[in-house]
């Protein structure tokens, strides 16, 4: 039953005698008095606890054994809000953006009643949650689908992609889209990629904290990205996110020179190699590197993806037969992520040759989050370099293997494979 969600044994029937559903706003006496709205609870939970949304935004647990009064001050009904607003008008001054929604809790709201997070649908409510973007830009938006990050997969960038180019002639100042942040850089990059000189921006926003915290970050995110494409005056796919846990700047990172360095901090992203490519600040758009990193193309997509790629992460005790069942599994490419300078251990040779014989591209980068890839300083990465793999200079690992599906989709033959990866489409590279 929703009414419950996650209750069961003493702290159900807690709730049940107390005619209290999840959702229900409730002030209990406890060993201080509590104010706040009934959450559901997860799969698995003792019987011996409720779970109280307090009015920061922060859960607590309340062991139902010492509580001493719980009374209702209204149902989930008379706390909704958002449904009710009335619809926004389009300012005709005011620049156009399309949000494409595909997850994540930036775009979405909490049903208290259920505990689910649902993506928020239309523009009337994405007003009632961050109403400061009705001065900024109309807000258009879609729903492509609603996964967490974890979840998107090659199909999922397709089909972002696709939707993406419908749009390369429309009147929008640029495009959002909506996404979980922990594979955010592996959809960015793609994008990068497949849609090179896409003529207006993109931003990719998320948000490390629930919309529903005191502390949550998707609604300044979204101001700033909102604000990055209507007055950045540039092109190409970037990550916009906190630059630290302060609520003074916003950092746009290129989408294919950006990775999630913290699993939990609001200034999670960060540009790798160089600083982040615009900071908005102060309400103003700072340039933030040179031109020259910045790459340039005419707008040719070219969409397309085989995921027969594998991402190596060599370690010593690496078992050479997993790689070579890589390689039975009929895979077109392999991205070490080595040591140091690129290296990986010599029980690996044997293997590498066998690929190498099969015409399989492999492109060497590092485990090491800055710096570049020099396989000639040493002996074993000269030894490499003549087993046929290729250095990658400071490409990331996880850029390296999203554009390697992205160029063997695009092509068969050894030598274009080789030829692509080793030339900058989309700014992967840096001097």
């Amino acid at each position: 039953m929703s009414e419950y969600t996650g209750y069961n044994g003493n702290s159900l029937e807690f709730l049940k005698s107390n005619k209290i559903l999840v959702g229900d706003a409730v002030k209990i006496l406890a060993d201080i008095t509590y104010s706040g709205i009934i959450m559901p609870r997860y799969e698995h939970t003792d019987d011996k606890h409720i779970v109280l949304k307090l009015k920061s935004g922060y859960n607590i647990g309340l062991e139902i054994s010492k509580i001493k009064k719980i009374e209702k001050n209204s149902s989930v009904e008379k706390n909704s809000s958002v449904e009710k607003n009335s619809s926004v008008e389009k300012n005709g001054s005011l620049p156009n953006i399309l949000l494409l929604s595909t997850g994540g809790t930036i775009a979405s709201k909490i049903d208290y009643r259920t505990g689910a997070v649902t993506p928020i649908l239309t523009a009337e409510e994405l007003n009632s949650s961050v109403p400061e973007l009705s001065k900024i830009a109309n807000i258009e938006t879609k729903v492509l689908f609603s996964e967490y990050s974890e979840n998107i997969m090659p199909d999922h960038w397709l089909k972002i992609a696709e939707t993406v180019k419908e749009y390369s002639k429309s009147d929008y100042s640029g495009i959002i889209i909506a996404h979980g942040t922990d594979t955010m850089h592996y959809t960015s990059s793609y994008l990068s990629f497949s849609l090179a000189g896409f003529p207006i921006p993109i931003a990719l926003v998320g948000s490390q904290r629930s919309s529903d915290r005191a502390s949550s970050d998707a609604a300044l995110n979204l101001i700033g990205a909102v604000k990055f494409l209507t007055e950045s005056k540039t092109n190409g796919v970037y990550i916009a996110m906190h630059q630290d846990e302060n609520d003074e700047t916003i950092a746009c990172h290129i989408g294919t020179r950006v990775r999630k360095n913290h699993t939990s901090k609001r200034g999670a992203f960060q540009t790798v190699g160089n600083n982040p490519a615009f900071l908005i600040l102060n309400n103003k758009i700072h340039k933030n590197i040179e031109k020259k990193f910045f790459a340039i193309n005419e707008f040719n997509p070219k969409i397309k993806i085989n995921e027969k790629v594998a991402l190596v992460k060599y370690h010593p005790g690496y078992n050479p037969d997993l790689l070579k069942n890589i390689i039975d599994s009929g895979y077109k490419a392999i991205i070490f992520e080595g040591t140091g300078l690129g290296h990986i251990g010599k029980n690996m040779y044997p293997i590498v040759k066998m690929a190498n014989e099969k015409g399989i591209f492999m492109g060497m980068t590092s485990q090491c989050i800055d710096g570049r890839v020099r396989m000639t300083v040493y002996e074993s990465g000269r030894d490499l370099l003549n087993l046929g793999i290729i250095p990658l200079e400071n490409m990331i690992p996880e850029i390296a293997v999203v554009k390697a599906m992205w160029v063997t989709g695009n092509t068969e033959k050894y030598d274009e494979i080789k030829e692509n990866m080793l030339k900058q489409v989309a700014s992967e590279f840096t001097t």
